[in-house]
């Protein structure tokens, strides 16, 4: 189901945590999860994006870069802080259970510093397997070192092929198909936002699961026009160098991938604007066709958790939409620095 409705509408966005979702929106985030007690707990906090404090950075491509980094030291603090909770609750089952005995109350959260220290070591692996070893396999099995466009082609078919294999095997895990269910609930309410209806979740089940924006689509795009964009610098390098291997391949692309994730996050900001395009829905549907994988059917409950979660991020702008379920606990923290 699509909004035909020309208004301008806010832009919201989110992400899967554990047993729940996080809501973004111009003005603060949000996040809701289900405790095992069935009470939605509810955290948010007001949010200012440094590129809209700072507007020498709110310029194409850096923004781009700037907000991806942002959402990424976001969402590894929110799945923390959801991984904490469901800790709590399974501390307090074996508890109840007389497993475990209680141990005193210790202060729960990831610091700033801790969730870049994260992403740092997680894009170490990601760059090493997605990247590195695609440059590795195309130089020695494939004898097309020199050749721009036939190399980085070969290297991003091998990068695809590597994706949509972690993708789908890590489909097969109970607790990671849980948490596609709360992506799938997260773009059903996102969608029925954008559509103007009453929160709730039998209106929000009856839209898709498939949305444009989604980080899923977004990744599709970096390792589509890493192709081209790579194949570019290859030609560059071998016009100036006259050679090209593996430690030049290594020391030009990696320092030039937060490029191609800001370009990628433009043109991803861009097809949102004319989804109705047909190359736009061209280049966007290999995106669409990923989340048959990464998003899953939620269930009432789980719709549930995603609007409280847009209810929270929206504050007073979704004021009345939808009265809260009855047992909602909520912690409003201060602005993020």
């Amino acid at each position: 189901m699509a909004n035909n409705n020309e208004e301008k509408i806010m832009p919201v966005g989110g992400q899967a945590v554990i047993e729940g979702v996080m809501m973004r929106s111009p003005k603060r985030i949000a996040t809701a999860i289900r405790r095992a007690s069935g009470i939605i707990e509810v955290k948010s906090q007001e949010f200012k994006s440094l590129s809209e404090r700072y507007k020498i950075l709110n310029i194409p491509i850096l923004r781009g870069a700037i907000t991806l980094f942002e959402v990424m030291i976001i969402g590894i603090k929110t799945l923390q802080w959801s991984a904490d909770k469901a800790m709590e609750d399974e501390e307090e089952k074996e508890i109840a259970e007389g497993k475990k005995e209680k141990k005193s109350d210790k202060k729960a959260g990831m610091s700033t510093l801790s969730a870049i220290l994260t992403i740092t070591i997680a894009l170490a692996i990601g760059i090493g397997a997605f990247m590195g070893l695609p440059l590795l396999l195309a130089t020695y099995v494939f004898d097309i070192e020199t050749q721009a466009l036939a190399f980085n082609f070969v290297a991003g078919i091998i990068r695809i092929l590597l994706f949509l294999a972690y993708v789908w095997g890590i489909s097969f895990m109970k607790d990671v198909h849980r948490l596609f269910q709360y992506h799938g609930a997260e773009h059903k309410t996102v969608f029925a936002f954008e559509d103007k209806v009453l929160l709730s979740p039998a209106n929000v089940q009856k839209f898709t699961t498939f949305h444009p924006r989604c980080g899923t689509s977004f990744l599709v795009i970096v390792l589509l026009i890493s192709i081209f964009f790579f194949s570019f610098v290859d030609a560059i390098v071998l016009m100036w160098l006259g050679k090209i291997n593996l430690l030049i391949r290594l020391a030009t692309h990696l320092p030039l991938v937060p490029f191609v994730a800001g370009l990628s996050y433009e043109a991803l900001k861009a097809s949102a604007k004319k989804v109705d395009n047909a190359i736009v829905q061209a280049l966007i549907y290999p995106g669409l066709a990923l989340q048959r994988i990464t998003t899953q059917q939620p269930d009432d409950e789980q719709l549930e958790v995603a609007i409280v979660a847009l209810q929270a991020a929206l504050g007073e702008d979704l004021k009345d939409e939808l009265a809260a379920p009855p047992e909602v606990k909520s912690e409003i923290l201060p602005v993020t620095a």
